[in-house]
């Protein structure tokens, strides 16, 4: 036990600088991925067709509101491939889903992945 306590200094520096460090970390880690890799580096699809989310009249009467996150795939062709909820309330999300499935994107040379977020208000 007593050579554990020539570090003691040197683990209490590191913990109180444990956040600056983390912060200097996340800061870096996106700029040190490829440029392909990079989400502002892509190009954004344009959005031909859209049709908004129906509210569920249930939840709406309930005043239970909330925001919905969606990952959704796009194929080459313009369509949605695939829709992943990134979180939100499951009834909320199959109602964002619903509508997202009906969108149409201009054609491009691949597949493209994009983050679509939509806000549930029972006050609107």
């Amino acid at each position: 036990m007593p050579n554990s306590r020539k570090y003691l200094p040197f683990i209490t520096r590191l913990v109180r600088r444990l956040p600056i460090l983390t912060g200097v970390a996340c800061l870096a880690v996106p700029m040190a991925l490829p440029p392909s890799a990079r989400a502002a580096d892509r190009p954004t699809r344009k959005l031909v067709y859209k049709e908004n989310p129906g509210y569920p009249l249930t939840l709406r009467e309930a005043h239970i509101g909330g925001v919905v996150r969606l990952e959704i795939v796009i194929s080459a062709k313009g369509i949605v491939d695939s829709i992943s909820p990134l979180g939100g309330n499951p009834v909320l999300v199959e109602a964002a889903s619903t509508a997202v499935r009906k969108w149409k994107y201009a054609p491009a040379d691949a597949e493209t992945k994009t983050q679509v977020e939509f806000t549930f208000d029972p006050k609107r």
